[in-house]
């Protein structure tokens, strides 16, 4: 089995973190996005991937070579985005097998090895999640059976409650890619966007049997609000790391991460806090906030701030978003 990933998106929603990050390798409890989902995938048995590269695409691949170098990685660029069936069809030349298809915006909570157990006659599996605010998402309508009869882009009645989550696995990729080459060379939307979820609507057209399956837990990881609360998250159901000795001073309030090579002096830390490796903080009370490497907070007290690695932050009160190698001082 293969997984391609599509990772190739700018991360505008988390400017000004990826200017230099791609976003798949932001970090929630000290770990790059991408992390989570390879390791799971390692556990699957699963170590061939294809990653749709655009944006800081040389980042990606060596993450990928010095963190996973087990992993046999083949990357393809989309040079323009033209949407998600344009991505995936750029992975063609290196499919002849069954894949997952696993877009990195989120984590989820997902039994993979529903695959190992499908009968002969489905193509695939759509992972879903029951959620409220139905409109914003697109949903997947199912039979009496929970097989995909179609997909529903934020609808205004709750014709489903199933979000579409960017999870997929794809047993009959022959027909999915007969499907993308078809909505290719249909005309496109106002947009000009070409849509993965079409494809799948082109495999049930065309007798493609696709089971919807549920995820227990889905965390967006696509924008800075969202990102602290995956971080919360993390940190709330992993156990997190702190400091062996209590320092004087330093009050932690469970959970937090704590990397090796922190300095902390006369601080409060927590709930809910990440700080990498080199951070310092001194007389500073942080909480909801995720701090990279080797930046340094004096006399702040933040809440619910990402900061970038490198960054100097001095004298704020409230909430910062800061990238890396960046100031802020406030006061004299």
């Amino acid at each position: 089995m293969k997984v391609v990933m599509p990772v190739a998106g700018k991360g505008t929603r988390l400017r000004p973190h990826t200017h230099l990050v791609p976003k798949p390798l932001l970090k929630v409890g000290d770990k790059p996005v991408l992390s989570y989902i390879l390791d799971d995938l390692r556990e699957l048995g699963v170590n061939e991937a294809v990653l749709i590269t655009g944006h800081l695409k040389e980042r990606v691949q060596e993450f990928m070579e010095a963190e996973y170098p087990d992993f046999q990685a083949v990357y393809t660029e989309q040079k323009e985005q033209r949407g998600t069936a344009d991505a995936i069809a750029l992975a063609e030349p290196y499919v002849r097998e069954d894949m997952l298809i696993i877009f990195v915006d989120t984590l989820f909570d997902a039994d993979l090895t529903v695959v190992k157990r499908l009968p002969d006659d489905v193509a695939g599996v759509i992972w879903a999640k029951e959620v409220e605010d139905y409109q914003r998402f697109g949903v997947i309508v199912t039979d009496e059976d929970g097989f995909m009869k179609k997909i529903i882009e934020k609808p205004s009645t709750p014709v489903s409650k199933l979000a579409n989550i960017g999870l997929y696995y794809i047993k009959d990729w022959k027909l999915l890619f007969e499907g993308i080459r078809h909505v290719m060379n249909s005309p496109t939307d106002a947009s000009g966007e070409y849509y993965l979820t079409d494809a799948f609507q082109y495999m049930v057209d065309h007798g493609g049997k696709l089971k919807v399956e549920p995820v227990h837990g889905w965390y967006d990881a696509g924008k800075p609000e969202t990102l602290l609360e995956t971080n919360a998250h993390v940190l709330s159901t992993t156990r997190g790391r702190r400091p062996e000795a209590d320092t004087d001073g330093v009050t932690i309030h469970e959970p937090v991460h704590i990397a090796d090579g922190v300095t902390l002096e006369a601080s409060e830390i927590g709930p809910n806090v990440t700080l990498s490796a080199g951070a310092t903080v001194r007389g500073s009370t942080l909480r909801d906030s995720i701090i990279g490497e080797d930046a340094v907070i004096t006399d702040c007290q933040l809440h619910d701030s990402l900061i970038g690695r490198d960054a100097k932050v001095t004298g704020v009160r409230g909430q910062v978003d800061l990238g890396s190698n960046s100031v802020v001082s406030m006061g004299a």
